[in-house]
């Protein structure tokens, strides 16, 4: 691969060395409550995507009960939200790999190729060159699969039908698991946080068909695309995870709110 993006927030968003960054992952997964037994694999999951010493313990729940099943899973659909540079659509990066301090991980250009045809799906370089939405699930997700390619989507002004079609072409089956990177509430103070929080969560946890706004969650692009496809697919979402920053590792005067939710083809009760 010659193509390759660095890491751009190894050292500030995680730890920028190989050993210390896979010790914290390692106590974050440890952490993380075990799943019950009776859940499914996930075929989605909501992680969030902070500093690891704030949403770190929250994104571990999620990565924990991937791990339970990661046997199969070979390509990871991820999709996160612009931060930096704003796009129409959804934008590719143009590397063929991403690195972090754990290795590279390769881009499955099949799959990119089976999107590309679709007008709101472009490439942008810069809107993935210092993207954090992105690369701070990349170690999570290389500490709890074995190899496995990457179709990464930074999303910026787009529908959620928009997101949907691109999810629907990327679907796959037990061996595709789709990741949306999204923060919740931004600098709330806690308690107040924590009511707006169990609000989008509970719209979440239903489907919609309420659309989650960018004020309930940064990620509220690929969150309600991902809605519309989990409806589409009869899925079931189930929250693992829900807390704030004032939980972890900051004050309480103005916190951010982190949710681990899975998505699941078991039945519907």
């Amino acid at each position: 691969m010659d193509r390759i993006r660095p890491a751009a927030v190894a050292g500030s968003f995680y730890p920028g060395q190989r050993a210390a960054l896979g010790e914290q992952i390692d106590r974050f997964l440890t952490g993380a409550a075990a799943p019950a037994e009776a859940v499914a694999p996930p075929k989605a999951l909501i992680v969030p995507h902070a500093g690891y010493i704030y949403s770190g313990p929250i994104a571990a729940s999620a990565y924990r009960l991937l791990a339970g099943h990661a046997g199969g899973v070979r390509r990871v659909v991820l999709l996160g939200p612009v931060h930096r540079v704003p796009v129409r659509g959804l934008a590719l990066p143009e590397a063929e790999g991403f690195a972090t301090p754990l290795g590279v991980v390769p881009l499955d250009r099949r799959s990119i190729a089976a999107i590309r045809d679709l007008p709101q799906v472009g490439v942008s370089g810069a809107a993935h060159a210092f993207e954090h939405s992105l690369e701070v699930q990349l170690p999570f997700l290389q500490s709890v699969l074995d190899d496995f390619t990457l179709v990464p989507l930074a999303v910026g002004d787009a529908s959620p039908d928009e997101v949907a079609e691109v999810l629907e072409r990327l679907w796959g089956g037990t061996d595709t698991v789709i990741i949306v990177s999204s923060d919740l509430s931004h600098y709330l103070t806690y308690d107040k946080a924590r009511r707006a929080d169990r609000s989008t969560v509970d719209t979440i946890l239903a489907l919609g068909p309420d659309e989650i706004t960018h004020h309930q969650a940064c990620g509220g692009t690929p969150v309600n695309g991902l809605l519309r496809a989990a409806r589409a697919h009869g899925l079931r979402a189930r929250l693992l995870d829900l807390r704030n920053s004032g939980d972890t590792a900051g004050d309480r005067d103005r916190v951010v709110g982190y949710a681990a939710v899975a998505f699941t083809e078991e039945a519907r009760a």
